[in-house]
């Protein structure tokens, strides 16, 4: 049975990533790429599925305590036992070579007897490889993927039942390296980085981790937070395309026993504009002229195909599939790989390019002019089609819907494109696409806004409130002090659940077509904050983040989800737009006053006034 989720921490070279639980083990690690079928998939079944476990032979729990080194992607974990204690450290060198995975186990005192297990199973646990030993290495090959193992030291190699085991002992200033290599099973020879010592690849990586977090602008209270999110963002990069995947895992549950379980090893168009801000604000520019590229490559083409997700590259297809062989995080089926969200009809996408590009424009990023061909293209298609009914940010499998937030990016893109029409000279056709913003902007606050609960609602008739309203002021379609928003902001208080926020619900629920009712999402919960802190709850805008802060892991990781009744994370995890927004929000609430009114004080004062109507021109976005 897997660890929970909150227990593994991250190893990455900047185009895959290995999951390490707190026992020691790799249980997560697809080779060469992040959307590379895995090779250990213990995560998602048994370690019949693939694991490598490296751990003293007399500790069979979890160690005694671990940590990233500063400012880095390095990671130590350190066992206490009857015999001794040792340090492993883990990493995996920035991709200059083929990808590989060092553990270095060092005495610290007394002589611990380790045992490294390794068992490889390809094609996302269903292969067992031919495994052979080859001079000082131990080699497993299946079809196109060779995966080598190599030890600097003495080891004993045992073996049996496609597993390879090396006992060690280690005593007080003795270090041994193991070193877990991938390559392309038709490469005669060692892997690259089988010849190089493994002291020299520490450096490297600690060395190119500490000058990457060093760029960071952030200087607030929060700053080692902030550090830690934007390394876990870099680390979630694909270095040679600069597209960022939502996540490295598939299929962990946000619900247990569930059916929600899906493949986050892509990259979504809904987190470009907040991943390009995020970045830009950091100090980070060379990572988002890489992002911008990546999204314009991605979504080149007839406007009508724009996608929510694409691949690595800008893969445009992504086909779900199910592994049936695999019974799934705790028991949660099915296990998919593949997203099918590449089929939907989102709206908001079409804002969220488009933001993204304006964004850039204003940071002072050249747009060439087949870029604004690109924004022509998009404006064209939705004046054609954007009062049709999508799938909305969340994705939902259920029937389509006029959701509000799909309609506020639509007057979002249109906003956009007047700002870069107007900066870039090219006036064309703005009185079109200001009378779509005006249009668009009226349906809104006449069909979105339920005035008897006094709140905006997820979709035209329905009374379910979204998480997604909370949006509004960042977006600029209403002032933060508008009373719709004020009113709104104090009615999500029903999506609160133990502290965090909710998608949806209630009265929201159903919509998605999935059954299970799932946890908190983290990104809700820093929206959540955001607003606060924008309508001048400063207060209770720091205690909603440091409630966030406080469910991080041990060495500061998120996933998507939080489950407060059982006191657990869920979802797929590390989550990119967990830790993006939670850098956003950092930089949010170091610059908001330090005193503010209680949330109830501000908005009941203005209950007696009616929010309805178009009162107030939008406010410049973020």
């Amino acid at each position: 049975m897997s660890l929970p989720i909150e227990d593994y921490a991250l190893l990455s070279d900047l185009e895959t990533a290995a999951m390490v639980g707190r026992d020691g083990s790799v249980d997560w690690l697809c080779l060469p790429r992040f959307d590379s079928e895995a090779c250990l998939a213990a995560l998602l079944g048994t370690r019949d599925h693939g694991f490598w476990r490296v751990a003293p032979t007399a500790a069979p729990g979890t160690c005694t305590r671990r940590a990233y080194r500063p400012d880095t992607l390095v990671l130590d974990t350190w066992w206490e036992t009857a015999e001794g204690a040792v340090r492993v450290t883990d990493f995996m060198s920035p991709r200059a070579r083929l990808p590989c995975i060092v553990r270095v186990v060092e005495g610290l005192s007394g002589a611990v007897r380790m045992r490294s297990e390794l068992r490889l199973r390809f094609h996302h646990g269903r292969v067992v490889p031919w495994v052979r030993d080859i001079g000082d290495c131990t080699v497993a090959v299946a079809g196109p993927d060779a995966v080598w193992l190599s030890a600097d030291g003495p080891v004993r190699p045992l073996g049996g039942e496609g597993t390879t085991v090396l006992d060690f002992s280690v005593p007080a200033g003795r270090r041994m390296a193991l070193t877990l290599a991938w390559a392309p099973s038709h490469r005669p020879g060692l892997p690259a980085p089988l010849g190089v010592p493994a002291e020299t690849m520490l450096k490297e990586t600690g060395d190119f981790w500490r000058r990457w977090a060093g760029q960071c602008r952030y200087q607030g209270p929060w700053r080692d937070a902030v550090v830690r999110s934007l390394i876990m963002l870099k680390a979630l990069t694909y270095a040679p395309t600069g597209g960022i995947v939502a996540a490295p895992t598939t299929s962990l549950p946000g619900c247990i026993g569930g059916e929600r379980n899906w493949d986050y090893r892509y990259c979504w168009l809904r987190d470009s504009a907040l991943t390009l801000s995020c970045l830009l604000r950091s100090g980070y520019r060379e990572e988002a002229c890489a992002w911008l590229d990546w999204l314009v490559r991605a979504v080149a083409g007839d406007p009508a195909d724009l996608q929510t997700v694409y691949g690595l590259g800008g893969q445009r297809l992504l086909p779900e599939t199910e592994a049936p062989w695999l019974p799934g995080y705790e028991g949660s089926q099915p296990v998919r790989f593949g997203n099918s969200a590449v089929g939907h009809f989102q709206l908001d996408v079409y804002g969220e390019v488009l933001d993204a590009l304006s964004l850039s424009l204003r940071a002072g990023i050249p747009m060439p002019a087949h870029v604004w061909d690109l924004v022509e293209a998009l404006m064209g298609f939705l004046q054609r089609h954007w009062r049709e009914p999508d799938q909305g940010l969340w994705q939902m499998r259920g029937p389509r819907r006029q959701f509000v937030h799909s309609k506020v990016m639509v007057w979002v893109a249109a906003d956009r494109a007047l700002r870069m029409a107007e900066a870039l000279g090219r006036n064309g056709p703005s009185a079109e696409w200001r009378a779509l913003r005006d249009e668009v902007r009226r349906q809104v606050l006449r069909l979105g806004w339920d005035a008897g609960q006094r709140s905006f609602v997820q979709s035209y008739g329905s009374a379910g409130l979204d998480a997604s309203a909370l949006l509004m002021p960042r977006l600029g379609f209403l002032p933060a002090r508008d009373p719709r928003v004020l009113c709104t902001v104090r009615e999500m208080s029903r999506l609160n659940h133990g502290g965090f926020v909710r998608r949806y619900g209630p009265g929201g629920e159903g919509v998605d077509g999935m059954r299970g009712r799932e946890g908190t999402f983290v990104a809700c919960s820093l929206w959540y904050a955001d607003a606060l802190a924008a309508t001048g709850h400063t207060q209770q805008a720091r205690d909603a983040f440091e409630r966030v802060l406080g469910v991080r892991n041990d060495v500061g990781l998120l996933s998507e989800q939080w489950d407060p009744d059982a006191g657990r994370q869920l979802g797929n995890a590390p989550q990119a737009f967990s830790h993006i927004t939670l850098v956003e929000t950092a930089f949010t609430l170091s610059v908001a006053p330090s005193r503010s009114p209680r949330i109830g004080e501000a908005s009941d004062r203005r209950r007696s006034s009616s929010p309805s109507g178009d009162r107030s021109r939008a406010s410049t976005p973020r």
